[in-house]
């Protein structure tokens, strides 16, 4: 069976969805292949909405943003339930996100296959169904929105239970009483946070001499500070060399007679009951035929594009994280939504300058424009101000000790040129300090504005009195 398109999107998720709705919505007839049996790709079935929606599933499990080592206890105490009742309260999410995509789909006419696509030529794409079918799909334009999967290198004992990595993690059917986390960039920091919180005995291994490298230094300072208060071991500047697994030692409380054991370059070996593994994603390219149109993708899966997205064969495009760098489901949505604007001539502007990251982890961490270490690399001359929510009525009514709003702004036009926040709320905050940035806003705009009372966003004005009194010396 063959049929015939203006576009063939491979891929649902967020750049894949975006890309087929512009499409669609400039008259073109569209189609998705989707490797899942649902759409949404990688960030609604494995990604990004399942363990957002875990981490707040266990914060509501457990009642608190700040958990006690009774409110552990208590955990632990029903531990045997723990995991049926996170994993379906979860799965909701998913399925109903999945169906979200879809009706969006359908909405605006775009036609949705299930099975692998792969190229036949630059025109042509062959899916794949989970029963061997196959169809035939021809198409003046093609857009790879694959997205990526876990790193899996050859030597690590992945078993699906005692060495995994976060798609196997959200498919465990028991709640480890251990684990060692191998990685401490977003996702390993996010789920040590949180399966902290659950009980779990975390070990944080990171070769780095702090988590999080990007991020500003005094963040993530506050976050390792949390992370060892609530009783997450960091083993930084630490490499792993290999991960074993053996049988348990005799009265050991593991639950399925095998212990995990990574060990490190420095001769310490840590066992647990699990070993997460999470250092980097590769693009999901392989199987896609890339060969078979004179495209490659580097080692790390990606595919080369240029400004418009467009691939060095001209009616082929890539869009999200399989085009590396910031791999953000939030830009992945902008880029399809402009290739598809560009491939067919549409007017429209590139992704902003301006890219707020967020860091799920418990509190959560989120920044946007330069941090400090980067200014003083340019030769940029600023100040910081610096809001704690301890001194924020909000804060306090929320009990968050953590959270912090820091400021940073040109020491002498008083030109904002980055914030940084750490606590509840942090993702959402950022936005008011990104806006002020969009437009060249000072610091002293937040000042001159009037916040609501109580509310986290009076930080921005507390940070700003704090900067500008730290210049003037007062």
């Amino acid at each position: 069976m063959s049929r015939r398109y203006d576009l063939c999107v491979i891929g649902s998720g967020p750049g894949g969805e975006k890309a087929a709705i512009q499409a669609a919505k400039l008259g073109k007839r569209v189609c998705v292949v989707e490797a899942l049996d649902r759409m949404g790709g990688v960030a609604v079935n494995t990604g990004t909405i399942p363990s957002k929606a875990l981490r707040e599933m266990i914060r509501r499990l457990v009642g608190a943003t700040i958990v006690s080592p009774t409110m552990r206890d208590s955990v632990a105490a029903f531990r045997p339930d723990t995991m049926k009742r996170l994993w379906g309260d979860y799965e909701q999410i998913v399925r109903d996100e999945g169906q979200i995509v879809r009706d969006h789909l359908v909405s605006n006419g775009v036609d949705m296959m299930v099975g692998r696509g792969r190229f036949v030529d630059a025109n042509t794409v062959e899916v794949v169904g989970a029963d061997d079918s196959v169809d035939t799909v021809a198409a003046d334009h093609v857009l790879v929105a694959v997205g990526t999967a876990p790193t899996r290198p050859e030597g690590i004992p992945f078993d699906h239970a005692n060495v995994i990595t976060t798609d196997e993690l959200l498919l465990l059917d028991h709640l480890p009483r251990s684990m060692v986390i191998v990685g401490g960039g977003v996702i390993g920091t996010e789920y040590a946070s949180m399966l902290a919180l659950l009980g779990i005995r975390i070990t944080l291994v990171e070769g780095r001499s702090r988590l999080l490298e990007f991020a500003d230094a005094e963040i993530v300072e506050a976050l390792q500070f949390h992370l060892r208060r609530e009783g997450v071991t960091l083993r930084l500047g630490e490499k792993l060399v290999k991960i074993e697994t053996r049988a348990a030692e005799p009265g050991s409380r593991s639950q399925d007679g095998i212990t995990a054991e990574a060990v490190l370059e420095s001769g310490k070996r840590l066992s647990a009951d699990c070993v997460l593994y999470c250092i980097g994603r590769q693009g999901a390219t392989s199987g896609l035929g890339l060969d078979r149109i004179g495209l490659e993708a580097d080692a790390r899966g990606r595919i080369a594009v240029d400004e418009s997205y467009r691939t060095k064969v001209p009616n082929v495009f890539a869009v999200g994280d399989v085009i590396g760098f910031p791999a953000l489901a939030s830009t992945s949505m902008d880029q399809g939504r402009i290739a598809a604007c560009n491939m067919f001539g549409a007017p429209t502007a590139s992704v902003g300058r301006l890219l707020p990251f967020g860091i799920y982890a418990v509190p959560e961490i989120s920044m946007v424009g330069a941090n400090e270490s980067e200014l003083t690399a340019k030769g940029v001359p600023y100040e910081c101000g610096i809001a704690r929510y301890s001194e924020i009525a909000r804060g306090k009514i929320l009990g968050d000790d953590t959270g912090m709003l820091k400021l940073v702004f040109h020491a002498e036009t008083h030109a904002l040129l980055g914030v940084h926040a750490i606590g509840t709320g942090a993702t959402e905050l950022i936005h008011l300090g990104q806006a002020v940035m969009a437009f060249d806003g000072k610091v002293e705009y937040f000042i001159d504005s009037v916040f609501n009372y109580p509310t986290l966003a009076e930080c921005y004005k507390v940070a700003a009195f704090n900067g500008l009194n730290r210049l003037r010396d007062v």
